[in-house]
């Protein structure tokens, strides 16, 4: 929730959190979290300073999470599975944001990479080429330079990374390749679904293995929508277990996982990157990942 709050000339001369506190009525200490995590812009440019003076008129917007949302991303070295001078590669967890949001700086994933970018002496910002969904894992790529940024983006742009997720959804598919090609358009707040004068969109499927009821399912999105495999699944009416944005059935997390990027680098050599989903996937798919895992 998003709370746009103004000085009153009582709290000019104020300190940040002692105001933030009395105007959202929470703890300073609560207050001083919000500023910490990058959770509070004064006139629209991010605070970090509990202690930055207010005046009369002063315009706070303000990021309030859900009570457990926040959490501090601390990945092991395990998390870095690849890096050279251009870029560095990290395996995403679940429930973890890939950027920065107007209520959350630390705690995610731009703000550990560039806590990582300092750790290794590189001057330079995080740049964001390519987003995976909060609740989705694997394979994220963060350029180390403005060339391999550039370089980068446009691979995404034109659609010359291939991209391989693995997916548990409820069901069994109709065949075991099946392709979908329905256009997508926003639907909501933070839906989106398959619509006449939606952005044109492909998903290439492939069934691996069905057991009770729950298939695991390979997607390689030729394009890069929105939501596009979690809609191209719901829309064929096979909801990714733990969506329930799209109908999908409770589970510990979104059980859809970036498993591989392959790409040609700028020095024209082929990179192949792959990261195998966390321990809830795993179990979650049961008989499905082991014996799909075998083949």
């Amino acid at each position: 929730m998003i709370l746009k709050l103004s000085i009153p000339p009582a709290l000019a001369g104020s300190r940040l959190d002692e105001a933030l506190a009395q105007l959202a009525a929470i703890s300073k200490g609560e207050a001083r979290r919000i500023i910490d995590r990058g959770g509070c812009a004064v006139n629209q440019s991010m605070v970090r300073v509990a202690s930055r003076g207010m005046k009369d008129g002063d315009l706070l917007t303000v990021g309030m999470m859900q009570p457990g949302e926040f959490r501090e991303l601390q990945p092991g070295p395990e998390a870095v599975i690849y890096q050279d001078r251009e870029l560095l590669a990290v395996s995403k967890p679940s429930g973890i944001a890939s950027q920065r949001t107007p209520y959350q700086l630390k705690g995610t994933l731009e703000y550990w990479a560039g806590e990582e970018f300092v750790r290794l002496g590189i001057k330079e910002p995080v740049r964001i080429v390519h987003r995976l969904d909060r609740g989705t894992s694997g394979v994220i790529l963060f350029p180390k330079h403005r060339q391999a940024a550039a370089y980068l983006s446009e691979l995404f742009k034109q659609g010359t990374i291939q991209k391989r997720y693995l997916a548990l959804v409820a069901g069994t598919p109709p065949a075991e390749q099946w392709s979908a090609d329905g256009p997508i358009g926003k639907v909501g707040t933070s839906r989106y679904g398959v619509m006449e004068g939606g952005r044109h969109a492909r998903t290439l499927f492939r069934s691996l293995l069905t057991d009770a009821g729950r298939t695991l399912v390979e997607a390689r999105p030729l394009t890069g929508r929105t939501h596009q495999i979690r809609v191209h699944l719901a829309a064929a009416g096979l909801p990714i277990v733990g969506d329930t944005t799209y109908g999908g059935s409770v589970a510990p997390r979104l059980m859809l996982h970036c498993a591989g990027l392959s790409f040609t680098g700028r020095d024209g050599r082929p990179v192949t990157l792959q990261s195998d989903p966390d321990d809830d996937f795993i179990s979650s798919c049961g008989d499905c990942w082991r014996s799909a895992a075998a083949q």
